[in-house]
């Protein structure tokens, strides 16, 4: 069963004239109000449209989905590029906040890793090292929220390969960074909705130039995902006005680890290197 936002409105208009009175209110419902479905409960959309919760479910189920958890989890896909930080602040704020309201959003962030582990495919992470260790320069690139994610991982790869450079998103413009770009070189991108539009500005800059284009991105639907040589997904989903990238920074993790298993004594050397400078001009405090 396919679950896609546009797939969920899409069976909505197909199913419509078969549909009972109670849940032709519900679609209407949804089709004027989606931003605020996709965050509700079974029960409360019943309590709005004024219909039970069991003709809710039967919606759902009228539509092909499973249930109604199905039907919400399609809207939310949905929904994830469109909404803006304001929206999705005003859906969330009601929320309880409390011991319970944070361990809900630190179990979702769990299962976010969970549901990345279960799809990552190793064949093309060692595909991403293979080509990784071949590049002449690795640029990394990740804008707005997603500059965490390419400063974190630049600031390990530079350990480990010859040339590593972050590409800023400061003063200098983002095309004066990758000037020398060439066909050797690999572009590591990070995108998660909302999706920058500057971002893919540079990745099709960087294409032209023959560049290898490695995408991290949130999933096979994503923009990304035509436009690059090789790709991994990380879980993304959208519990408030907060980007939560715990499953993508885990998926880095795993990563680095990938990449320096390869220089394994080249590493060693450098952090035997690195811990004398540290001490020289105590960098760390005292054991």
């Amino acid at each position: 069963m396919k679950s896609t936002s546009n797939d969920l409105l899409n069976r909505i208009e197909a199913n419509y004239l078969g549909l009972s009175k109670g849940q032709k209110r519900i679609a209407d419902y949804i089709l004027a109000n989606y931003d605020k479905v996709a965050f509700m409960t079974a029960s409360a959309l019943g309590d709005v449209v004024g219909v039970s919760e069991s003709t809710v479910v039967r919606f759902a189920n009228a539509l092909d989905y499973e249930g109604y958890p199905q039907l919400q989890k399609a809207l939310q896909e949905s929904i994830k590029t469109k909404l803006t930080t304001v929206q999705r602040f005003e859906l969330s704020k009601d929320q309880d906040i409390g011991e319970n309201y944070l361990k809900q959003i630190m179990a979702s962030d769990m299962e976010n890793i969970r549901k990345t582990m279960d799809n990552v495919d190793e064949e093309m992470i060692q595909k991403i090292v293979d080509r990784l260790h071949s590049a002449r320069k690795v640029y990394i690139l990740g804008l707005r929220s997603s500059s965490v994610l390419a400063n974190y991982l630049g600031f390990y790869l530079n350990f480990i390969l010859d040339s590593v450079s972050i590409v800023p998103s400061g003063a200098n413009d983002l095309f004066d960074q990758l000037l020398n770009i060439k066909e050797d070189d690999v572009l590591i991108t990070f995108s998660f909705p909302r999706y920058s539009k500057r971002t893919y500005e540079v990745v099709n800059f960087a294409k032209a130039q023959g560049a290898t284009l490695i995408g991290i991105t949130d999933s096979k639907s994503s923009p990304l995902v035509p436009l690059a040589d090789f790709y991994l997904t990380a879980k993304y989903n959208m519990n408030t006005f907060i980007d939560s990238l715990v499953a993508p920074m885990s998926l880095v993790n795993a990563l680095i680890i990938a990449v320096s298993i390869r220089e394994k004594e080249k590493v060693k050397t450098t952090f035997n290197k690195l811990e004398g400078i540290w001490d020289e001009h105590k960098i760390y405090n005292p054991k």
